[in-house]
């Protein structure tokens, strides 16, 4: 605006403003919302009987991550742990149970990170899953380098993975797991599976740097630096 007066260009100008507002308030909201769904995401409304694993499905993921939330025997722990980064992530595949099972993996995360200077289980748990989360950060940059990002979205929101047509048969069997696969159902969802499972280590930042000035702090900043 010159000595009072509209130029001509100052009402594109504005209207570029104007949309791009838009665009940062819509997004200041998704992101705001898909946080709501992390933080509030109860181990039973997962149908985990109804998304694939490695193996099958993840319908012994409820009993895994309840033996780690406990963070007392060490044994139950490890076997815990181990149960389910080898059914979410195998040859740098990821699964549709990958993504659910990072945002209770993130909630044991950062419970250890609160007792680890106590509890040796804790420390077990800090140091594994700094491991584990570099192992998905690979998945999701060799993914990356081998499709076309610019053609690839996700599902508009980390709920819609739960939508019923994406979901396996009630009671079915290792057979009916294979089949479905052969159809191609869940083809259209993998970038989501490594999509969203990436946005979980995004939303586990503030755990991960309250490991500064601990003996986690390289492998915190390998993960870090990943992100």
């Amino acid at each position: 605006m010159l000595n009072g007066k509209m130029t001509k260009t100052e009402p594109m100008v504005r209207k570029v403003q104007k949309k791009y507002m838009i665009m940062r308030c819509s997004e200041g909201t998704k992101m705001e919302k898909e946080n709501n769904y992390i933080r509030n995401l109860k181990m039973e409304e997962v149908p985990w009987d109804r998304i694939t694993t490695a193996y099958g499905t993840a319908k012994d993921f409820p009993e895994y991550f309840t033996a780690l939330q406990e963070l007392t025997d060490l044994a139950q722990v490890s076997r815990a742990l181990g149960e389910i980064t080898d059914q979410i992530e195998h040859q740098s595949t990821l699964w549709h149970a990958t993504p659910f099972a990072m945002i209770f993996l993130v909630r044991s995360f950062e419970r250890a990170v609160d007792e680890w200077e106590k509890n040796e289980v804790a420390q077990y748990v800090v140091e594994k899953l700094l491991g584990f989360f570099e192992v998905i950060i690979d998945c999701v940059q060799d993914w990356n380098s081998m499709s076309d990002e610019e053609q690839e979205e996700p599902l508009p929101e980390f709920f819609d993975l739960l939508k019923e047509e994406y979901l396996l048969p009630e009671d079915c069997d290792e057979e009916e797991v294979d089949e479905w696969w052969e159809e191609g159902v869940l083809d259209d969802l993998l970038y989501s599976f490594y999509f969203y499972s990436h946005q979980m280590l995004l939303f586990c930042r503030p755990v991960l740097k309250r490991l500064e000035n601990t003996p986690f702090q390289d492998a915190m900043e390998e993960v870090l630096k990943g992100l």
